[in-house]
């Protein structure tokens, strides 16, 4: 069995770890249905075992770090907390000694959110490619020179090294291992188990306009947006979302400029060609992408997709489908 360690501490968040260990685990039902047996065992470890307490007050029961040997480790994955936790973590002399060996002899390593923060502290990412929370970017670029920070995106997977953004991203970043580890079929099932809306890739950017637009609780179009995002390939000009928002047209455009950052036509456009990107990311022909974005026929999302992400959604279909 494919032996998985999360390191876990005092304040840690919790759902960096019970994110991951819901695909792991949902990857070995989908193989028990298959009548194959359990691909992953799951352990977590902290400085000296026994229950340790969450963020959030829900508390876990760990194995002392020592306890795992490294060569039967093959996956380690440190788990990220707030500024203070990880301070103390960092500054832990059990978990300094033992995380490299475990780091070194793992078939992968790496760490959800800011647990990049202990493993930069402890110079295993100096010369890597690596992703964090984007509100720790910068300040993890400033405090470790030697380490490549990609601001956008929501995991990256380096080598052996593995790590991925802010909270909800570990739970992109265990679905793609389970389709390198296993298939991309099983990792679409525990996806689809999961109730997620979509497998996100790696490379798509931790700031989704959606999102961005949804985060202002004053703003008067979330259910707008939302519709939106449901309703890609209906008529979804100046016109008709200003009649659904009930304004005019100049009033509507202005209201929505103010509060997206976007004008309509702008974000409808985004918002479309984001859905196509993550469309033929699954291998879909271009003609369905194009029929279940609105922008049909396919020259046009083609036209679009170049414009904006600098490739032919053919090329890029080839070379993403499946990852």
């Amino acid at each position: 069995m494919h032996q998985i360690v999360f390191i876990v501490y005092p304040g840690f968040e919790l759902l960096d770890v019970s994110g991951p260990t819901s695909v792991f685990s949902g990857a070995n039902r989908a193989l028990h249905q298959r009548g194959k047996p359990a691909f992953y065992k799951i352990g977590l470890a902290s400085a000296e075992g026994g229950t340790v307490e969450s963020s959030s007050g829900v508390a876990v029961e760990t194995a002392a770090a020592t306890a795992f040997q490294p060569r039967e480790v093959g996956t380690m994955l440190v788990a990220g907390a707030e500024r203070e936790p990880l301070l103390r973590a960092v500054a832990d002399p059990v978990l300094r000694a033992a995380i490299p060996g475990l780091a070194e002899e793992a078939e992968r390593f790496g760490s959800v959110c800011t647990g990049s923060f202990l493993l930069a502290a402890l110079g295993l990412l100096d010369g890597q490619k690596i992703a964090t929370h984007w509100d720790s970017c910068k300040p993890l670029a400033a405090a470790f020179p030697h380490v490549t920070v990609d601001a956008d995106a929501l995991y990256v997977a380096d080598g052996r090294l593995w790590t991925s953004a802010g909270v909800t991203t570990g739970i992109d970043m265990a679905l793609a291992m389970v389709a390198h580890d296993l298939d991309a079929a099983i990792a679409g099932e525990v996806a689809k188990r999961l109730v997620l809306y979509a497998r996100r890739p790696g490379y798509q950017s931790q700031f989704s306009p959606v999102l961005q637009a949804q985060v202002k609780g004053d703003s008067p179009f979330a259910d707008l947006i939302g519709w939106i995002q449901s309703n890609l390939n209906a008529p979804l000009g100046v016109a008709s979302l200003a009649a659904r928002a009930g304004m005019t047209e100049r009033t509507f455009h202005r209201k929505f400029a103010a509060a997206t950052g976007e004008t309509p036509a702008r974000f409808v456009e985004i918002a479309r060609l984001d859905t196509a990107r993550m469309l033929l990311s699954r291998g879909l022909p271009l003609k369905s992408v194009a029929a279940q974005v609105g922008l049909f026929p396919p020259a046009r999302l083609a036209d679009a997709f170049e414009r904006r992400f600098g490739v032919a959604p053919r090329l890029y279909r080839e070379m993403h489908a499946g990852l």
